[in-house]
């Protein structure tokens, strides 16, 4: 193995630059391969335009006549960007894509031939269900499966592939993937929150869910890579010292990013700008060959698209330059980890980003309405998010190294913390003129200037409130990101319905103005949620022990922290929000735990061939030059040589 690595080196040595020349600006190439807006608007006729932009909307269903029309548009415009094939390309329980290309070719009797895609190859194809993960779903023998186009997501190009957003459920109805419960849940906290936001403005008809992710990756060699089966087959050394430089020194973060790898990320932006994925931010992370790209915000749905889109991009980019990309959570012992930090919100209709303060003390009551709710939605459901970001990588990173522990809490920061304690004094039922002019005044009337001053951040948090968004900064660099979203916005979801409920209740019942009511109501949600809330270090185990006392869960590995997934509470609310069966969260649990104990199954059985073909005969074979060496000591002084 020792003198693979030296080949491995000899050859990194004569590596140089990828050549490599941006076309154009990013401006001009941005959407170029997506059938988005403007290309919708060139191809499609009006009518089938204005379907495709109510179904994306509103939800409504698209006619087979109108799918023909699209179906038509569609193929005309990949056509015209050199397109040969089609796929359906949906996110099955894998972790990754999955996708089938046919011809858009179609034979004819006379011997000539066409191309050819109707309404009904677009709407909806038949991919064989049984070969993928079902958590018991189906049977081998029960092989079909249905993937149903996504209009919300926009179809795109990748090569000569036509690319079609769908999503995939059994044939009896059971998602089988992970977009079908998160485009449910996304449907869940509009209906919640959009109700909600009539409480301060009346032309709110729509509430959508965002989300900035940022994707951490290492960057090795690809001879590295083959010269280490440990990652080549589970993407992480599963053995190894430490190198006498690390990250000690803290050089490499933000650091000036080299020629080769510069070339690598100038490459892969380009490829994501044809694609329509919006990155923005690219830069050294803080182990050594680490780094970091990151986009601006999108709506959900097509933020996990796109970053699903991007980890398959992003490998096929770096084996161009002959890198060997690492999304595992913690590929190397004693350095930091990768993560995804989620970056979410929810924003009206009418441009309103609900977890940023606004101007007045009625768009501050709304921001403090909405920040509040989520505090109380995690506080609820701690134990359920942390199973949303469960999995046998990101065990090995949570709780050290900047990482996050496994305990979920939320960090506010001292200021934020601050108002809430002032709001948690306000009296019980109705207000006097004066309380309601200094509540409005000096405590909700000053968020503005409180968050401009709030520019804390604590590393050690899971989940932590940024200025205008909570950073879910737990989530592992591997995982897809429509798991810990979907849960998210669910119990968001949840907690806005329920405050809705108990608001419209002190109203009609205890005759309480609007402002009452929901001040009441925020007060009883600040004092119940107290224990989620923490500002100090998350590694230390004195965390640990207060945490405890707390009441808050500390599920360290995988095994323990899913079981939360099918607990009673999990079940009812995803039935009640109607975003997944009990048969469907069971599955789940399922496909999670059988996916976890194969992965530690293949370390392990790695682990034992390296130590079997590499790392014990390579101690005997220094043992055996130990032994020389005495005797040959031995040898030359005699008696003599026990006094050596």
């Amino acid at each position: 193995m020792a003198v693979i690595r030296f080949y491995a080196l000899k050859e990194t040595f004569n590596r140089k630059p990828l050549k490599f020349k941006e076309k154009g600006k990013h401006s001009q190439n941005f959407g170029k391969n997506v059938f988005n807006f403007q290309a919708m608007r060139q191809y499609m006729t009006k009518e089938a335009f204005k379907s495709v932009q109510n179904a994306k909307l509103h939800g409504t269903k698209i006619d087979r006549n109108i799918a023909d029309q699209v179906a038509s548009a569609m193929k005309d415009w990949a056509l015209s960007k050199g397109a040969t094939h089609y796929t359906h390309w949906f996110q099955p329980l894998t972790g990754a894509t999955a996708e089938k290309h046919d011809a858009f070719f179609e034979p004819l009797e006379n011997g000539s031939a066409i191309e050819k895609f109707e309404g009904a190859q677009l709407v909806q194809q038949e991919p064989d269900a049984s070969s993928f993960p079902n958590g018991g779903i189906r049977n081998t023998f029960e092989a079909r499966g249905y993937t149903a186009w996504d209009p919300t997501s926009p179809a795109f190009i990748y090569g000569t592939t036509l690319c079609i957003p769908t999503i995939f459920v059994s044939y009896t109805g059971e998602a089988l993937d992970y977009k079908t419960p998160l485009l449910k849940a996304l449907s869940a906290v509009d209906e919640s929150a959009t109700a909600v936001c009539k409480y301060f403005d009346k032309n709110v008809k729509k509430v959508i869910s965002t989300l900035g992710w940022e994707q951490e990756y290492f960057l090795i060699d690809e001879a590295f890579s083959k010269a280490r089966p440990d990652i080549s087959l589970t993407g992480r050394t599963v053995v190894g010292h430490a190198p006498a430089k690390g990250q000690q020194l803290d050089d490499h973060y933000f650091g000036s990013i080299s020629d080769r790898v510069l070339n690598f990320m100038r490459d892969l932006e380009t490829e994501c700008m044809l694609l329509g994925i919006p990155v923005k931010t690219r830069h050294n992370e803080v182990a050594p060959n680490q780094f970091e790209l990151a986009p601006v915000f999108e709506e959900t749905n097509l933020a996990v698209d796109h970053n699903s889109l991007l980890m398959d991009v992003m490998e096929k980019v770096a084996k161009r330059h002959q890198f060997k990309v690492l999304l595992h959570e913690k590929p190397f012992a004693g350095i930091n980890g990768s993560g995804k930090h989620n970056n979410w919100s929810l924003a009206t209709d009418t441009g309103v980003n609900l977890l940023s303060p606004g101007k007045t003390p009625m768009s501050n009551l709304q921001f403090l309405t909405f920040f509040i709710n989520t505090i109380k939605a995690v506080n609820a459901h701690e134990e359920l998010l942390r199973a949303s970001i469960a999995s046998a990588g990101n065990d090995h990173r949570l709780g050290a190294n900047e990482a996050p522990p496994a305990i979920i809490s939320v960090f506010i920061g001292e200021q934020l913390t601050k108002v809430l304690n002032e709001l948690k004094s306000v009296s019980k039922g109705k207000l006097s003129p004066q309380e309601k002019t200094d509540l409005k005044l000096n405590v909700v009337g000053k968020i503005p200037d409180v968050l401009l001053d709030n520019t804390d951040r604590n590393r050690t948090s899971p989940f932590a409130f940024t200025g205008n968004k909570f950073e879910f900064r737990a989530v592992g660099s591997k995982q897809n990101c429509a798991n810990p979203m979907t849960i998210l916005n669910t119990i968001v979801a949840k907690q806005l319905k329920d405050f809705k409920v108990e608001v419209d209740t002190l109203i009609k019942d205890k005759n309480l103005k609007k402002d009452e009511a929901i001040f009441n109501v925020l007060r009883e949600y600040i004092k119940d949620s107290e224990r989620i809330l923490f500002e100090g270090n998350g590694y230390s185990k004195e965390w640990e022990k207060e945490a405890k006392k707390r009441g808050l869960s500390n599920n360290k590995t995988t095994p323990q922290a899913l079981k939360a997934k099918v607990s009673k509470k999990a079940i009812s609310l995803f039935e009640e929000m109607d975003v997944m069966s009990k048969v469907e969260a069971e599955a789940r649990y399922e496909i999670e735990i059988e996916e976890y104990t194969k992965k530690i199954q293949i370390e392990g059985r790695v682990l034992g061939d390296l130590a079997r073909n590499h790392i014990v005969p390579t101690a005997v074979k220094y043992q055996t030059e130990l032994i020389k060496n005495a005797q040959g000591l031995k040898d030359i002084f005699g008696s003599d040589f026990k006094n050596i």
